[in-house]
């Protein structure tokens, strides 16, 4: 014998007062974790009753009441890079904190993808969207404006009108390659995604600004995708030559993973023959052989803020950038022991 409800039943709001011997509104209260305090001896007796009855509150209910679906969105590029995966959990995380569920979109780095998540995560009504659009500017200005406050996370450019939250990408990879200076080398490359031009992403001009503050040579550059495969075959390009570096700033952790491939294929060691330092500063960093040194993004703290903003913020005239510093983290893979 129980005294839950059976499955045809509907236990209700005031099913839950009644067994526990309160107002439906100290029940709200409760579910809600407010507006007004409920003693701890009185929540338990909620809570047990909600238990017992198998009570499920009425999500689409309470945000006609509410104005709050307790939702956030979330659109990122590509599901299967460790980037986004920390990411995506340090975003769940800080909404959960608040008391919000996370509906994750994958673009897969399609714009048009990314458009259709966008105004779908609007129709779903949810109160708030986090994205890391795969346009640049001034193309991410062109975004559909939904009415739903809108934050650019992990976006290395400005892009207006939204407001962005991002790492310090400049002064991150300025301090990685100095290091690799600092060891000595005169000869550093660059391995990137993007196809370069009179606007710069900010790691390739911190890069380039780096080298020339040192009165080097500008060293060689290899673009191709942010992943293992573009990494790889950027590295089998930049050492096919006889013109090779002796260290190498790579953009992304998957990229230093496909370049630690094409160097063991030509017969090259890190960091004996090359020094590598990544950006990113992912896990999988600390399971290469040796462990990449990593300009590390701090993905908590930038996925709080993100959240933070997009809830709490009041509007402005103009948007504002919140920016992180980056961490150099050393390991191995630069020729440090």
């Amino acid at each position: 014998m129980t005294n839950r409800a059976s499955s045809h039943e509907r236990v209700t709001r005031s099913d839950v007062a009644r067994y526990a011997g309160v107002s439906t509104a100290v029940v709200s209260y409760v579910v809600n974790e407010g507006p007004r305090p409920v003693a701890a001896a009185t929540a338990e007796r909620v809570r047990n009753a909600i238990r017992v009855l198998g009570y499920r509150p009425n999500v689409s209910a309470r945000a006609l009441r509410t104005g709050s679906t307790r939702l956030l969105g979330f659109i990122f590029p590509e599901i299967d890079n460790p980037l986004w995966a920390e990411f995506a959990l340090a975003v769940g995380d800080a909404a959960a904190k608040r008391g919000f569920d996370l509906i994750l979109a994958n673009s897969e780095g399609d714009a048009t993808v990314e458009r259709q998540h966008l105004l779908n995560l609007a129709a779903r009504q949810v109160d708030g969207i986090i994205i890391t659009s795969v346009l640049g500017r001034p193309d991410a200005a062109a975004l559909p404006d939904t009415g739903i406050p809108t934050i650019l996370l992990n976006t290395l450019r400005e892009v207006t009108p939204f407001d962005s939250v991002t790492v310090d990408a400049f002064q991150g990879a300025y301090e990685g390659v100095q290091h690799l200076i600092g060891h000595g080398h005169t000869t550093i490359g660059l391995i990137i995604g993007g196809s370069g031009g009179a606007d710069l992403e900010l790691r390739e001009a911190a890069w380039l600004q780096a080298i020339r503050d040192a009165g080097l040579p500008d060293g060689p550059i290899a673009r191709d995708a942010f992943s293992r495969e573009g990494g790889y075959r950027a590295g089998l390009r930049l050492f096919a030559g006889p013109n090779r570096p002796s260290a190498v700033f790579v953009s992304s952790d998957l990229q230093a993973v496909g370049l630690y491939r094409a160097l063991y294929e030509s017969g090259l060691s890190v960091p004996g023959d090359v020094a590598v330092v990544a950006f990113d500063g992912t896990k999988e960093s600390e399971f290469t052989n040796p462990q990449l040194t990593v300009v590390q993004q701090p993905v908590q703290e930038l996925a709080a803020t993100a959240v933070e903003q997009v809830l709490d913020a009041e509007p402005v005239d103009a948007p504002r950038r919140f920016v992180q510093p980056a961490t150099l983290v050393i390991r191995q893979s630069c020729g440090c022991t």
